[in-house]
């Protein structure tokens, strides 16, 4: 699936009117969506519970939070990407303390053309996250695979007497006659033991 092809869900915390309505024009839908819009962090997390959304954009401060914990959190779980709209009192500090947790920050007053980069930066992050995501599945299925083919082999050597080579050479010719993976061959030695 390419980039155009991928619509990302959207979380936006805010309780500024004027911002809201001038960030839904840079939302498309067919890019975006669902887009949810909540004035607080108490509703927010609420939303959080329901889904996971791929972008959530803060605009602080809110009613009942800066929102920076909840950046933080949002930044920590799963594949989220987090951004929070700060004014230029807050920014150096807050940009300090969220960047080490893959928080984006960003200096309002803000202009339609900035947020649309923002927007481009959280997405491509969100894309980088996503395929190093699947790349660490794909290593822990890997490396189960070897530790299952390595306890049966264990039991070969046990119950049967081979050497490590040797059972090493059986489950690989097993799994090639058969045209199945030695992930197969494995199970079967460890299902039948």
């Amino acid at each position: 699936m390419s980039l155009r092809e991928h619509v990302y869900s959207v979380l936006v915390v805010s309780a500024a009117e004027k911002f809201n309505a001038a960030l839904l024009p840079l939302l498309p839908s067919s890019s975006f969506e669902p887009v949810k819009i909540v004035s607080d962090i108490s509703a927010a997390k609420r939303e959080m519970l329901q889904r996971t959304f791929d972008l959530v954009i803060i605009n602080a401060p809110l009613p009942d939070d800066m929102g920076v914990r909840f950046a933080v959190d949002v930044g920590s779980i799963g594949n989220s990407i987090a951004l929070l709209l700060v004014r230029e009192a807050f920014y150096a500090e807050l940009t300090a303390r969220l960047t080490p947790h893959g928080v984006f920050t960003m200096l309002k007053p803000t202009s339609a053309a900035r947020m649309a980069v923002a927007l481009h930066w959280m997405v491509t992050a969100y894309e980088r996250l996503r395929k190093t995501e699947k790349k660490t599945l794909t290593l822990q299925e890997k490396m189960e695979e070897i530790r299952l083919v390595n306890r049966a082999k264990w039991l070969l050597i046990e119950q049967r007497g081979m050497d490590e080579p040797t059972a090493h050479r059986f489950i690989e010719k097993q799994a090639m006659d058969r045209c199945v993976t030695r992930r197969v061959i494995a199970q079967e030695i460890l299902d039948g033991a």
